[in-house]
């Protein structure tokens, strides 16, 4: 079926398979599928732009042996790492990205789960953050139990992220740990919480283009609707250190299609982006239409008065 066809179903509420999918990754030219996703962009979405940002909140000695991961004790990657993140230090970022024009905020922990009296305290630095700022709040901590769920809640958590990091067939290639449907476990909790669900992943680990779109569709089977989409930056000291980085068209390939797949998603370029300096922006064109700015966990993102910038530049409206 030609991507006129595919744009059209998509435009009447019907899901694309994973057939036709596939037909799109294999033969579409890359421009005009990059065109129709952003006019599923603009379909969906108009042109508005959901921005959020995260700081570190307690960083490195991760129990979990995540092969692209810096802060995992199984990798030997150099990096800060700390219990808790100093008040005044996330402050800081807090009143910048609001001054900035972000509107949401994540605190996101390494390690399996935050519990007892460092999860209390993480809710003692969210009512701080509350009362300086204007943010909503998001939370990257790990593994929930209903019981956690509810704390964050009613820190104000509306929230809760965590990424599925790659498809349920390919997991076991990422993570042995800990797995795929534990994340999925942890993503219905916090749903039933009554928090909103960001998920997504990580492209350039070895997968395989069919393996991308499965990603896709499980997430669309979950219901998320917001997608951050990372690309890995290889990192030394970890098992991945040493995988060819992915090219830039299969980056716009895979954005194209997770438009396609998750239309009324805000997908959401993530980590890794600033790798392909300039060129990053034209993933705004091909389908996406919401960011992750600022710094990253272990990695340096882009200037934030830069994206802001940047974004509005291309008619987006923050």
């Amino acid at each position: 079926m030609s991507i006129p066809h595919c744009l059209e179903q998509v435009q009447n509420g019907d899901d694309l398979s994973y057939e036709l999918a596939m037909d799109l990754a294999q033969s579409a030219d890359l421009g005009e599928l990059c065109q129709a996703a952003n006019t599923l962009r603009r379909f969906f979405h108009e042109n508005s732009f959901d921005l959020c940002s995260i700081i570190n909140a307690r960083s490195g000695h991760c129990s979990e042996d995540c092969r692209y991961c810096a802060q995992s004790v199984y990798n030997s990657a150099v990096i800060d790492s700390y219990p808790f993140i100093e008040t005044g230090v996330a402050l800081g970022q807090a009143r910048e990205n609001d001054r900035s024009g972000v509107r949401r905020l994540s605190l996101v922990t390494a390690g399996r789960s935050v519990a007892g009296e460092q999860l209390e305290k993480f809710g003692l630095l969210y009512n701080i953050l509350s009362k300086e700022t204007s943010l909503s709040f998001c939370a990257s901590m790990g593994f929930l139990t209903p019981e956690k769920a509810a704390r964050l809640v009613s820190f104000g958590v509306r929230r809760y992220h965590c990424n599925l990091e790659s498809c349920r067939e390919f997991f076991p290639q990422v993570c042995t740990t800990h797995t795929w449907e534990e994340k999925v476990a942890t993503i219905q909790i916090a749903r039933e919480s009554g928090m909103d669900i960001c998920s997504g992943g990580i492209i350039g680990m070895g997968e395989t283009t069919e393996q991308r779109l499965q990603l896709a569709f499980e997430l669309r089977e979950l219901a998320v609707l917001s997608i951050p989409i990372n690309i890995l930056t290889p990192i030394a000291g970890t098992p991945f250190e040493h995988l060819e980085p992915i090219a830039f068209s299969e980056v716009l390939r895979t954005i194209a299609l997770f438009r396609f797949i998750n239309p009324r998603a805000v997908i959401r370029l993530a980590g890794g982006r600033n790798q392909f300096g300039e060129q990053q922006y034209q993933c705004f064109a091909a389908g996406a239409n919401g960011a992750i700015v600022g710094n990253y966990l272990t990695t340096a993102g882009n200037g934030l008065v830069e994206d802001v910038r940047t974004i509005g530049k291309m008619g987006f409206t923050l």
